[in-house]
């Protein structure tokens, strides 16, 4: 029997378990961060949700074309929607661990790393486990990258992972980065009701896809109040006493309650012991 170490429990990693289960492979799954990895826990699931209730915020506030009169005013509880978003997270990591188990996967929570080609240890030296494998597949995924002169610190300067911690809505959220990422939060919490300011590096919103489409989706943005500042670098974000402060490299500054990093991703190939094992990686 073929034994294979998969190590990273996101989606790449446990739908990988699965089909070698389903092929009578002996398999074992290494998770250091909770079974669905980011996608489940602190990104795809999380801000589909997040998404899902500011379309709805949308629809009722715009229910007056369609006849339906909302008298009273429509507030986000941040705090109450984020409690919402962590716990369909972790029902669902909870259901992918069920799912796997069933198949017969062995699952090992820790930090693992490479000790050879075929030899995974998981855990401190003081305390490891040791499992030999005839395959190791790694699918460890990314994090948010992050720059020395823009820390996140959890609480004003957040990453997109750290945002569900929010237990109130920002009053002016600058959102840095028009990616997919960025754009996709900075509008959600425009739906939610916070003032928000997208900085973008280049020309226009989402550089990677269609222009004409991401032409529209700005211009809907725009004239639902938000603040957009085209062809606009970041240089840097630091804590100011009620807020944030991102200066620009034209040294023009912005000022918001809270800034969100959507400055891409990074992969998580971070002391997994690569050099034992004779992978070679570029810059």
């Amino acid at each position: 029997m073929t034994r294979v170490v998969i190590v990273g429990g996101g989606p790449g990693g446990y739908e990988a378990a699965l089909v070698a289960a389903q092929l009578d492979a002996d398999v074992t799954v290494v998770e250091r961060d909770g079974l669905g990895g980011a996608a489940v826990l602190t990104d795809c699931v999380p801000s589909k949700t997040l998404v899902a209730t500011a379309a709805l915020m949308s629809a009722v506030e715009r229910s007056d074309e369609l006849g339906v009169r909302v008298d009273a005013d429509v507030v986000a509880d941040i705090g109450v929607v984020n409690d919402r978003v962590k716990k369909l997270a972790d029902a669902q990591s909870v259901d992918v661990g069920r799912r796997l188990e069933a198949e017969g996967v062995k699952i090992i929570a820790g930090a693992a790393r490479l000790v050879g080609d075929t030899t995974v240890v998981v855990g401190s030296d003081g305390n490891h486990h040791r499992v030999d494998a005839d395959v190791v597949l790694l699918a460890t995924g990314a994090r948010p990258r992050v720059l020395d002169s823009a820390q996140p610190d959890g609480k004003r300067i957040l990453t997109w992972q750290q945002v569900y911690d929010l237990a109130e809505l920002p009053q002016r959220l600058v959102v840095v980065g028009s990616g997919v990422t960025g754009l996709e939060f900075a509008g959600a919490y425009l739906a939610l009701g916070c003032d928000v300011v997208l900085v973008s590096s280049r020309e226009r919103v989402l550089p990677g896809e269609d222009a004409d489409a991401a032409k529209v989706i700005e211009d809907v943005y725009r004239r639902r109040g938000m603040t957009v500042l085209s062809t606009s670098r970041m240089a840097s974000v630091e804590r100011t006493d009620d807020g944030v402060r991102v200066t620009l490299t034209d040294d023009s500054t912005v000022d918001g309650s809270h800034c969100l990093l959507a400055l891409g991703s990074v992969p998580n190939t971070d002391d997994l012991g690569l050099d034992k094992a004779g992978v070679r990686l570029g810059d």
